[in-house]
């Protein structure tokens, strides 16, 4: 690995590019509303500055694995991250890094994402009933 690639902004958010791509290929194996929901999460981990590359590949993988051992045992999106998904990101990120500032938006679409990915959305902006 260049030490560019090493030590470089992207790298401090992704890790190692080798273990991005490994990820990213596992989460496309996901049955899709397992892998919206992880791409939401994924999204809203990238607003939290990871102390290392190592601790942010650490995340991903263990992020992975959770959704992974979820969808294999039929365990519903809701049954993974509760009712409040922002909570869980946040607990979730503060076992790999100190977190971050995330905008009011960036916590809005999380949860928005969520709901659509758990079915609770009815395509109209509310929940399906």
């Amino acid at each position: 690995m260049s030490e560019t690639e090493e030590h470089g902004f992207l790298s401090k958010v992704i890790g190692p590019k080798k273990r991005w791509w490994a990820y990213r290929a596992r989460v496309k194996q996901l049955p899709d509303d397992y892998r919206t929901a992880v791409e939401a999460i994924e999204r809203y981990l990238m607003l939290f500055v990871p102390a290392d590359g190592d601790s942010a590949s650490a995340a991903f993988e263990d992020l992975a694995d959770l959704f992974e051992q979820a969808a294999a045992d039929g365990t519903p999106i809701r049954g993974v991250v509760g009712e409040d998904p922002v909570e869980f990101v946040s607990a979730f990120a503060e076992n790999y890094t100190r977190g971050g500032y995330v905008p009011d938006r960036e916590r809005e679409r999380l949860v928005k994402t969520l709901e659509r990915a758990a079915g609770e959305d009815d395509g109209k902006g509310g929940k399906a009933s």
